[in-house]
């Protein structure tokens, strides 16, 4: 590695999934002005939106996209106004 482009300041640092309220603990240099408290001792918090413990990927509740479907969903709901805009 090379000497002086790593960061000095790693320490212990929370951070919370805000989908599912999961929080764990890792090495970080990211600054964070929130505080939280695990076990009673204070750690800098970072709040993710998405985490191993909500992502599709890794739970196995894939969703599906079906973009066939959304257009002929809209199609059917509009073809009132538009048989009545051809007249």
């Amino acid at each position: 590695m090379k000497k002086g482009i790593h960061p000095e300041s790693y320490r212990l640092v929370a951070f919370k999934d805000m989908s599912n309220e999961h929080t764990f603990l890792t090495r970080s240099s990211a600054a964070s002005k929130e505080k939280i408290e695990i076990d009673g001792v204070e750690y800098p918090l970072i709040k993710v939106e998405i985490s191993n413990t909500s992502h599709p990927f890794y739970t196995g509740k894939m969703k599906l996209v079906d973009t066939a479907g959304r257009v002929d969903k809209f199609l059917t709901r509009y073809s009132k106004h538009m048989d009545k805009r051809k007249q």
